[in-house]
């Protein structure tokens, strides 16, 4: 079960890989500023997962215009993430919780995905700008979508 709604949303600070080499992705630099979905998912080139963060990427203006920044998060290495990001055009924010801790911190892993190992499960939050959860949702398995319109309704309240 993920951490619940209402409460406070633990702070990360994660990996992302870009042009200008790793950078830190921290979810408290948004408070008080903006909302934030986060986006857990299992792993990068896998087919769900690219279709999700294609989708997220080709509607970033809908969570910009609700005042949200969107980060997407997986148990991939950020170099992993960007060479999978640059292949599939993928524009969202990708962290790397390659020491699982934002996953556990969210209790959102999945066990041996596919007898390969320890993941993240497939799941969304959305965190106001106080740093309250006021949404979040695990998916039932891997394959399933979150509902991306709870999460835009929670960004409207």
């Amino acid at each position: 079960m993920p951490i619940a709604v209402g409460s406070k949303a633990p702070d990360f600070t994660l990996k992302t890989k870009t042009a200008d080499g790793l950078k830190d992705v921290k979810l408290s630099d948004n408070f008080g500023k903006k909302q934030t979905v986060l986006l857990f998912f299992p792993l990068a080139y896998t087919g769900v997962c690219t279709a999700e963060m294609c989708d997220i990427s080709n509607g970033l203006s809908g969570y910009a215009n609700l005042g949200a920044d969107v980060i997407a998060i997986s148990v991939d290495s950020p170099f992993t993430q960007e060479a999978w990001a640059k292949a599939n055009k993928i524009t969202v924010t990708l962290a790397s919780d390659l020491n699982k801790t934002a996953t556990k911190a969210y209790d959102v892993l999945f066990p041996m995905l596919a007898g390969v190992g320890d993941t993240s499960a497939r799941a969304a939050f959305v965190i106001g700008t106080d740093g309250v959860v006021k949404y979040a949702e695990q998916t039932a398995t891997p394959k399933d979508l979150p509902n991306f319109a709870a999460v835009k309704a929670a960004l409207a309240k």
